[in-house]
Parts: C-alpha cells; sequence; structure tokens
C-alpha cells in the first residue's frame, strides 16, 4: 500500500506523523512542541489538506525564530507534510528574514496562532524556494529528495537528461502542458523547450520559435505572436521544484536535435496485447540509465523484436537508434497512424519463425525482412564496434497455456514448441523449448551473442527446476533488475511476480548466477523492499531429496479427493499401488505457487504427480508436505523454489512435521467401503489414525494401527502434543454424534476407521444443522497455530527456503 493510501486512512494528526516517520526510515525522532524533530529536519505534520504549505512553514519558522533567539541549534533542512501535500525548504532561505534587526514580525503567541502579518511577509519572503509535491503523484520524488537531502545536505533537483527527455516532457504535459490556456496538443514541445532552455526567468537559447516570458511573477508563453497563459500554477511549480534547468550546456543539443520524438503520449493508444504499462515502462528506463549510464539512448541501439504498438520505446528520445518488429503487420500501421516513433525502424518479423533454416541456423536472405540498417548493427555489435540493447516484453507461453503480462486473457497455447526455433534451434536448452519467452532468449544468444538483454518475463528461467539446462547453456551476467506484482498489468490472472531483468550476455561464458538481487515493486508501481532469487542445480531441490517407490501389479482406485473416486478419463495416473504403501502423498511442482497442492491420500491421485508412502519414507515425506503448506503463500514467493535441507534435521523438527502433516487440512486420508469406479465397489483403508479405539471411544475396531505403531516411543514437543490432545477430543466427539442419513452418505460415514478429513467436515456439518451441541474447535485451531508458528521460520533455518 502506498504511503498516499495510507494517508488516506489515517484518522488523525499522530497518525499522520506515524506515516511519513516510517516512510521516510526517520532515526532519532523527537515528539516536542515540533510535530516531528530530528537532527536534520525539523517538520509540521497536519491532518488533512486544509493548511497551505506557506501557513504551515510560517508556523515551523515560529519554532526556528525562538531558537535562534535563545541560542539553541537548528536543523539544516525544513518540511511540512499532510494528508496529500509536503515540501521541504532550506532553513538559511528564511534566516535573512528572520535575522533582520529591521524587520519586526509579529508572531502571535504560539505557533497555532502566528498573525496573518506574520504569514503575509513569511509568504512572499520564502516564496518559491521551497520544493512541493504531490503525495499520490510524486511520493517517491519527495521521499528521494528528501533522503538526499539529509545524506548530502542539498536539495538535489533531478536534471534534464538525454536519457530522460521523453519522460520528462509526459511528465510536463501532465503537469504543466494541459494547464497552458488554448495551447494544442501539437504544441507542447516547442512550449516545452521554451520552459526548458530557460532558467526561470532567461532564455539560454535565442534561436527557439517559442519564448517563456514572466507577467509580473507569473509565467506566460510567447508563440506565434501569440501569448499562453497558465489556468492553474500550482503544477508549473511542482515540475519545476523536482527538475532542474536549464540542462547542462553538453546536454542542450542533442535535447533540442529530439524534438521529433516529443509526442504527448495517450496511455489509452497502447491498450491491447503486448501492452506495459507506462509507469512500469517509466521504472524501466529509469533503470536502464541507472544501469547502463546517463547516455545509454545515444550509445545504444535498441530492437524489441516484440514491440506490439511500441509502448516499451514510447518512453525512448533517440528514435533514429530503435528497431521495432512486431508479429502482426496491423500493429505496425496502428504505430505508423498514430505517430509512434515516427524515425525507428518499425516492420513485420515473425522472430521465432523467420530465417530459421531446418538446422537451426539464421539467414536473413529466406525473408530478406531484417532492414539492412540493423544487419549492420547487428554485426558491428558481434564484432564489438556498437552496442545493441534488446529490450522486449516476449509473450510468455507455455505448452498448454499462455499468458503475456499485457494480455487481457489466458488463452491455451498448443504447439508453443513447434515454432521452427522451438523445433530446430532450442535442442541443448531441455524442457525451455515449451516456453516461448526463453525461445526469444535461445535466438537472441545464438545471433546477437555481445548484446545487453533486458527482458519482461515470469521469473522461471532465474530458479525453475525444468530450467537447469537452460541455464546451463546460457551464459549471462545479471547487472540489475525489479520485480513487480502481476496486478501492476491489465488483464491477468493470478499474484506472482514479474521480473525485469537487465543481463550482458555472452555464449561463451555458460556460468549463471546463484542468486540475483532485485528491487521489489508493488501492483502500484511503488517500490516496497529487496528480494533474492536463488537459482540451484537439480540434485538440491527438495522434489530430489526422497526415491519414488514403484508400483506394482495390485490395481487400486485413483481419487480425485478424500473420498471422491476420478472422474478423469485422459492421462489418468496411480490405477496400482505400491508394495508396504501405507498412502500417497500429492506433490505437484517444486515451487510455493504449486505448494497448495500437497496433499495426502489413503489411495492414488488420479492426477499423479506424487509418491507412494510406505514407513521408510514416511518421515521425510511429512517434512516435505510441512515445509511446503505451512509457509504463507504471496505473490513475491510465487516462484521460491524448495530446497533440500542444509544439515541434519532434529528428532523433534521431524515429529512436529509428522503432527503438522496429520492434522492438516490437506490431510484427505480416509475410510470408507463401497466406493464405485470403473464398474467396480472399492474399499479404502486408513492408515494414519494416531489413536487408538480406546483412546477416542470408537464404536468398532479400526482396520490398521499403521499410525500408532509407528509414533510409539517417539517423544513430541509441547506444542505437538497439545495438537494431539486438542485432535484427539475432536475424534472423541465424533464418536459421540448421531448423524443423520444426509451427512452419513456425504462423507461415506461407513466404517470407524475414518479420517481427519471426514471427521472434521461431518462435525462441521452437524455444529451447521443446529441440531446437536455444537463441537468447539477453537482449542484444537489455537493449538495447531502455535505449532505452526513453531514451525514456519524453521522452514528457512534448515534451508528449505531461502
Amino acid at each position: 500500500m502506498s504511503l498516499f493510501e495510507r494517508l488516506q486512512k489515517a484518522s488523525s494528526e499522530e497518525d499522520v506523523k506515524d506515516e511519513y516517520i516510517k516512510a521516510l526510515h526517520l532515526k532519532g525522532v523527537q515528539r516536542n512542541l515540533i510535530d516531528i524533530q530530528t537532527k536534520e529536519v525539523w517538520f509540521e505534520a497536519k491532518f488533512g489538506s486544509k493548511k497551505s504549505l506557506y501557513e504551515m512553514f510560517t508556523q515551523l519558522l515560529f519554532y526556528i525564530h525562538r531558537a535562534l533567539k535563545d541560542g539553541e541549534y537548528i536543523p539544516p533542512f525544513l518540511c511540512v507534510v499532510d494528508s496529500v501535500k509536503a515540501a521541504i525548504m532550506k532553513t538559511d532561505v528564511a534566516l535573512p528574514l528572520l535575522q533582520d534587526k529591521n524587520v519586526k514580525i509579529k508572531w502571535g503567541k504560539s505557533a497555532s496562532d502566528v498573525t496573518r502579518e506574520a504569514l503575509d511577509l513569511v509568504s512572499q519572503y520564502i516564496g518559491t524556494h521551497f520544493v512541493s509535491f504531490n503525495i499520490e503523484t510524486h511520493e517517491q520524488e519527495f521521499i528521494d529528495t528528501l533522503s538526499n537531502a539529509i545524506k548530502k545536505g542539498e536539495i538535489i533537483r533531478t536534471q534534464i537528461t538525454p536519457d530522460n527527455l521523453k519522460q520528462v516532457f509526459d511528465k510536463w504535459v501532465d503537469m504543466v502542458g494541459r494547464e497552458i490556456v488554448n495551447a494544442s496538443p501539437e504544441d507542447y514541445a516547442v512550449l516545452f523547450f521554451a520552459d526548458v532552455m530557460s532558467d526561470g526567468k532567461t532564455s539560454i537559447h535565442a534561436a527557439l520559435p517559442a519564448e517563456l516570458l514572466h507577467r509580473g511573477d507569473k509565467p506566460v508563453f510567447l508563440f506565434k505572436g501569440k501569448t499562453y497563459e497558465l489556468g492553474s500554477h500550482e503544477g508549473y511549480s511542482q515540475f519545476w521544484a523536482i527538475y532542474h534547468r536549464p540542462p547542462k550546456e553538453e546536454y542542450r543539443s542533442y535535447l533540442l536535435e529530439r524534438r521529433d520524438s516529443l509526442i504527448p503520449v495517450d496511455e489509452r493508444t497502447f491498450k491491447g496485447a503486448y501492452y506495459t504499462p507506462l509507469p512500469v515502462v517509466d521504472k524501466a528506463y529509469d533503470l536502464l540509465e541507472k544501469t547502463l549510464g546517463a547516455n545509454w539512448q545515444r550509445d545504444y541501439y535498441v530492437w524489441d523484436m516484440c514491440c506490439g504498438v511500441g509502448n516499451l520505446e514510447a518512453k525512448h528520445s533517440n528514435h533514429h537508434h530503435l528497431f521495432m518488429s512486431t508479429l502482426d503487420e496491423e500493429d505496425v500501421d496502428i504505430m505508423k497512424a498514430a505517430k509512434i516513433c515516427v524515425g525507428a525502424a518499425r516492420f513485420q518479423y515473425d522472430y521465432l519463425n523467420d530465417d530459421i533454416t531446418d538446422t537451426g541456423e539464421i539467414d536473413y536472405s529466406l525473408t530478406d525482412k531484417i532492414p539492412q540498417s540493423l544487419r549492420d548493427v547487428i554485426r558491428d555489435a558481434n564484432e564489438g564496434k556498437k552496442k545493441l540493447l534488446v529490450l522486449i516484453n516476449p509473450p510468455y507461453a507455455e505448452v498448454g497455456s499462455a499468458f503475456n503480462a499485457s494480455s487481457k486473457e489466458n488463452t491455451a497455447k498448443t504447439g508453443v514448441n513447434k515454432t521452427r526455433f522451438g523445433q530446430f534451434g532450442m535442442k541443448k536448452y531441455g524442457k525451455a523449448s515449451n516456453e516461448l519467452f526463453t525461445q526469444f532468449v535461445a535466438r537472441i544468444a545464438k545471433e546477437i551473442p555481445n548484446a545487453t538483454l533486458a527482458m519482461f518475463s515470469t521469473l522461471k528461467y532465474v530458479n525453475a527446476q525444468t530450467m537447469e539446462t537452460f541455464r546451463n547453456n546460457w551464459g549471462s551476467k545479471y547487472l540489475a533488475g525489479f520485480a513487480i506484482h502481476s496486478k501492476s498489468f491489465d488483464g491477468i490472472k493470478g499474484d506472482f511476480p514479474i521480473g525485469f531483468l537487465i543481463w550482458k550476455t555472452s555464449i561463451k561464458e555458460c556460468v549463471f548466477p546463484e542468486e540475483i538481487s532485485c528491487e521489489v515493486l508493488d501492483k502500484n508501481v511503488v517500490p516496497i523492499g529487496e528480494k533474492k532469487f536463488y537459482s540451484a542445480t537439480n540434485d538440491k531441490y527438495l522434489a530430489n531429496w526422497i526415491g519414488r517407490p514403484k508400483p506394482n501389479a495390485i490395481e487400486i482406485i485413483p481419487l480425485k479427493n478424500a473420498i471422491s473416486p476420478a472422474t478423469r478419463t485422459t492421462d489418468l495416473r496411480c490405477k496400482f499401488w505400491s508394495n508396504g504403501a501405507v498412502g500417497y502423498m500429492r506433490v505437484n511442482s517444486n515451487d510455493m505457487q504449486q505448494a497448495n497442492d500437497t496433499s495426502l491420500f489413503s489411495s492414488g491421485y488420479s492426477g499423479g504427480h506424487g509418491f507412494y508412502v510406505n514407513e521408510d519414507n514416511l518421515s521425510r515425506l511429512a517434512v516435505i508436505f510441512s515445509v511446503r503448506k505451512v509457509v504463507n503463500y504471496s505473490w513475491l514467493n510465487d516462484r521460491d523454489q524448495f530446497l533440500q535441507p542444509n544439515g541434519e534435521l532434529s528428532e523433534e523438527f521431524k515429529n512436529d512435521c509428522l503432527v503438522y502433516m496429520l492434522f492438516n487440512g490437506s490431510n484427505l486420508t480416509a475410510g470408507a467401503n463401497g466406493l464405485e469406479w470403473n464398474g467396480k465397489k472399492w474399499n479404502i483403508v486408513n492408515h494414519f489414525i494416531p489413536f487408538t479405539e480406546t483412546e477416542v471411544e470408537a464404536t468398532d475396531q479400526f482396520e490398521s494401527d499403521f499410525m500408532v505403531r509407528y509414533m510409539d516411543g517417539k517423544i513430541f514437543s509441547a506444542e505437538a502434543q497439545a495438537v494431539l490432545d486438542e485432535g484427539k477430543k475432536i475424534w472423541q466427539a465424533y464418536f459421540k454424534q448421531s448423524f443423520n442419513h444426509k451427512i452419513h452418505e456425504e462423507f461415506k460415514l461407513n466404517r470407524s476407521d475414518v479420517g481427519w478429513y471426514q471427521i472434521r467436515m461431518a462435525l462441521k456439518a452437524q455444529n451447521d444443522s443446529g441440531n446437536a451441541i455444537p463441537v468447539n474447535f477453537e482449542p484444537f485451531e489455537a493449538a495447531y497455530k502455535a505449532l505452526s508458528e513453531k514451525l514456519r521460520p524453521l522452514v528457512y533455518t534448515y534451508g528449505f527456503l531461502k
């Protein structure tokens, strides 16, 4: 949640103070007469937004005046904040006014009671010497400005450079251009340069078609013999509080040459397939500048071979260095009609099918679609004479499914690996041939081995178990990246991280990093921290910690739930049992995304993807079950991989895991007679009852005492024993009940050795009926929660997750 969103939920001035203290990571905070006081900054804070910035600064200066009078310490910076806005000012801006003996300011009795005379005097004096921010739109800029002020002792405005020119222009249009009365959007670029090429009062470039003038202290623009005024000056003040002008002399000519690239961007232009939201593009360009240098748009040529209608290039100001190809000719037509990146080379090209021979080689003569200028850049890049950046948001499709961080819906994609490059160019990459985006990466590695790659994608290629072969054959050096919530993209189903990672590639150096660190952005594109993603070799994954017992020839009933026979007719698994088996554990995939697909059954699971459970492997399977289930899922850990433990596990931990598994909601073991499947009736036996018939006051004998014998002699922790004790009470309550026919039939209560699933569901149905004294689950739930909280940090201590 952003700072602005939290401020809107504040109910008092104290709440506002708390939120700013947290957001700014302030240290050494005091709260006296001054709302927030640190060594570097004094704050005046208000709840709501009724007080002006000038009034709040005047109140702060009341305290500065008194400190000067008493010879006390004063901070270098003053800051005023409320629920929607903030501003920062250097204290020494106001000192001449406060120290002028010829100026007598009537302050009033207190800071909250300053006089109108004081307000007018201070307001006139400080003028626009402070930097103001709208927290809803410029939260991060405010945080960065204040942090830099504390660290460096200066309020540092952002320079306008060739690499951020388009981003700055888009913000100028939003904050200034649209406030210029009667100005046409076609004239924004001209007016922008008139504004930029000035120090705020005097133009530094005489040959511009428009000029910035002033009436009094208000800016006006002169263009084609007409003057244009601003309808509101608020955005103008805020904009030039953030950016420095004029640009450095070394940039000025280059910036003026880029005028043809400055067309106002309408986000609606890019809606549709392969759409990356413009705020996300902004963050990507910020990272590219930070990683590749302030002049990356001048130094690098860029090829986006799945550009759609060009939104990834919307913030680029050097169109003559852009090559933009897309699968659909219609996208090229849209770019031309909308005048998107007019100076770029824009053309139709099917990157995974065009110019690929039957041996997986690349031959441009097959289609002759690649412009000669791009061929020359590719050649020079491969020879080290030029720099080429591949900037892409490719489609993310796997055999059987497809989605893209910009697609509107999930659609089935059969034959993904049947692209020409998938068929002929991916032979050494293993299962990565099933993914479209890794096919793009593999062709890029073959075609432009010295390229720099900046790509939006899932993080599967970084840490997925199925991608080890790909990682072993794709040499690359990680430079930088961020991970962003999938919900920041339109139409995405599910919650998971999408990475924008920058790599220096080289097929000569096949060494993939063991870990990468990313900045983390939430769905509102607000930074919320940092996270590491880890790769591992196949022998380190938890899925390979245990051998898989083989099936025998004894037929069994495959289940889709605890007591529900399989209904699937294709790819039906687990129709046979295994020697010594007492159950089957479904364990789907090796990451947090699929961790919920972990269940224990009394017969085979119809979808497979698991292990037969026997006495020899039960201890480890209980650990696997528990570490997959006990950690809370979040969008950010969605792709985290489970790893084998980093050392010997304690007996207490293993026994805790056993109890956790036995009483988890995904323990679907059951006892039932007469389950119908494949024209026959089947019985299933429950081997996972941790109590004897006497302990739970059962009405009949249990067919299996496997779990009681297995647990005999084990010592359980206080937390595990509490779960066993409370669980026994639930089991006893079950045998005291008399269930009606409906409940009896629904949960197949026709044997005494029913399972935890049947007991819980039958008792809850009985509670809901209102026909019996309800069974209280709360003591059990509290005990189980305590066990879970004990186990959760140990998942990381033992290295199952990093």
